[in-house]
């Protein structure tokens, strides 16, 4: 495998004492954090995307704000990209595409947060410009959804994305699958 990792939105808003903790998203760091010590090791390209909040009204990735910095458990090094997005897709009027076609790889390995968000519009949008994407789906994280009335529980939102997702648009694997893909 030769490839380009996306790290997005892992970000302490999203962590224990943040505006919006995730279900299991320490462990889902970790297992981000060893792939990200893979693709150093091997000099690939890494790109982290980071989500700055300018939607009225909202409560969490507010800009200058210690919740909207990258977490350090997987916090960029040296010559490592940061593309800064808006909204879900990290696509949508930013320069990832153009930093990605310069890295001249085909596919793509997606790690980060939140599962049925943008994990999983970026991982279509990917798909949709021409790349292979793998899906790193024990680095990744949700939480519990609401709807009429009924709590899905992050578990259950997990799997039904990454079912999604493996159906057409992405390869799903867990990090230790994608580490031996590596070796």
């Amino acid at each position: 495998m030769d490839a380009c990792l996306v790290m997005i939105d892992l970000q302490n808003d999203y962590f224990p004492g943040g505006s919006m903790e995730l279900v299991n998203i320490q462990q889902a760091a970790e297992n981000a954090q060893q792939i990200l010590r893979k693709f150093r090791s091997r000099n690939w390209p890494i790109i982290h995307i980071q989500h700055i909040s300018t939607r009225p009204g909202a409560v969490f990735f507010l800009p200058d704000t210690t919740g909207a910095e990258i977490n350090e458990t997987v916090s960029p090094v040296k010559d490592e990209k940061i593309v800064k997005k808006n909204y879900p897709n990290s696509f949508r009027e930013t320069g990832l595409l153009e930093q990605l076609r310069k890295t001249g790889k085909d596919t793509v390995v997606i790690c980060g947060a939140m599962s049925h968000m943008c994990v999983d519009a970026t991982s279509r949008a990917a798909f949709d410009y021409g790349f292979n994407c793998i899906v790193v789906e024990d680095a990744c994280a949700t939480r519990d959804l609401i709807f009429k009335n009924r709590t899905i529980k992050a578990a259950d939102v997990h799997a039904a994305f990454m079912a999604a997702l493996s159906a057409v648009y992405a390869q799903v694997l867990t990090a230790g699958k994608t580490l031996k893909n590596m070796a």
